[in-house]
């Protein structure tokens, strides 16, 4: 802890140790004006912990996520250690300035720890162990924190973007088949029954991946696994999706008896892309006037349908505090530049702030 602390103060200093504009705090919160509608939420780092940037947080938001603290990798990367540091902290953080806790992700291939699926001479797993240690991944994770996390992200991206096949050709799929899916879910509800458990993925308004979750996620339902809700990640751009895209989505799934949460909102200044491509000389990092305007009314089309959803919409979750430093700075393009947020480089709020919060 004594070195969470020498770092977050080193990065205080980094950012010149400068006070959140005034207007931050003058009108209408985040917070405030969703009090009747839904918690809103943001993705933290430990660095958000201390400084300008956890004043921006508790001033503006109900909700917290960890963005990278408990996802398998980081969160156990030995079979017999786990690193409880980073999400303590976040988890110690949401407690004491009364926010709501999602937790972030308990299975994702994409960050699962490679000696998951191989034994001590470096040999694939049989389908017995690794349910076996997929059981004893979530057990541990989830009942550390029973009673302090409300809802978890029980398993991430198991959907395909292409091709037929329902399920994604992860490993966990691979060696276990689909019945991972509803072992994570058994899992986690019997380590936390209170918990609200949800499948996460991306490009949810995408007609065809939409109807492959829609397959997956009734399956599910007419099994009886304890599956609450569908999170659409909102990872989207000032392009994409068109309200109509947006709204069949959340009354598709609310169709199944299903909760709706928005969680890892952001809308990208550019076209959106999937895959992590090499930088070019097109690949300008700019934030036009005419972004500025596409972004704010994107922005207010968005929670105008997340309004009209209440009933639906359990939930909004920020993926990045403010523009100073986004994921998207460094994917699909590395090194460029996104201005996603609603909040600047200077955690000032910016013109798509104000369409959020007057309505």
């Amino acid at each position: 802890m004594k070195l969470f602390k020498l770092h977050s103060f080193i990065r205080y200093i980094a950012v010149g140790a400068a006070m959140l504009p005034s207007d931050v705090f003058a009108q209408k919160t985040l917070k405030e004006a969703y009090k009747t509608y839904f918690p809103i939420g943001v993705a933290v780092a430990p660095r958000s912990l201390l400084g300008p940037e956890s004043e921006l947080i508790k001033a503006q938001f109900s909700s917290i996520t960890p963005e990278n603290a408990m996802k398998m990798g980081p969160i156990h990367p030995e079979p017999n250690r786990y690193d409880w540091r980073d999400a303590d902290a976040i988890v110690a953080f949401g407690q004491a300035n009364n926010m709501l806790v999602r937790g972030h992700t308990l299975c994702w291939h994409s960050q699962a720890p490679r000696w998951f699926f191989t034994d001590a001479q470096g040999q694939q797993v049989s389908r017995e162990e690794l349910l076996a240690r997929l059981k004893q991944h979530i057990t541990d994770v989830v009942s550390r924190y029973k009673g302090k996390i409300y809802a978890w992200d029980v398993v991430n991206e198991a959907v395909p973007d292409t091709g037929n096949s329902i399920y994604r050709s992860s490993k966990f799929y691979q060696i276990i088949g689909e019945e991972y899916i509803e072992k994570a879910f058994e899992y986690a509800h019997a380590a936390d029954p209170d918990a609200k458990l949800f499948y996460n993925d991306y490009n949810t308004e995408s007609a065809a991946k939409r109807e492959k979750i829609y397959q997956l996620l009734k399956k599910l339902k007419a099994k009886k696994i304890p599956v609450h809700g569908v999170g659409l990640q909102g990872h989207w751009s000032i392009y994409e999706p068109t309200r109509q895209e947006l709204e069949k989505s959340i009354e598709d799934f609310a169709s199944l008896g299903l909760a709706v949460q928005i969680t890892e909102l952001d809308v990208s200044v550019y076209p959106k892309e999937h895959e992590r491509r090499k930088k070019n000389e097109l690949d300008k990092a700019i934030y036009t006037d005419e972004m500025m305007q596409k972004q704010s009314a994107h922005y207010q089309m968005l929670f105008d349908t997340f309004r009209k959803y209440k009933s639906t919409v359990t939930g909004v979750t920020f993926w990045n505090v403010s523009d100073r430093s986004s994921w998207l700075d460094n994917f699909p393009v590395q090194g460029r530049k996104d201005f996603p947020l609603l909040f600047d480089q200077h955690y000032k709020p910016k013109q798509a702030f104000e369409g959020v919060v007057n309505f």
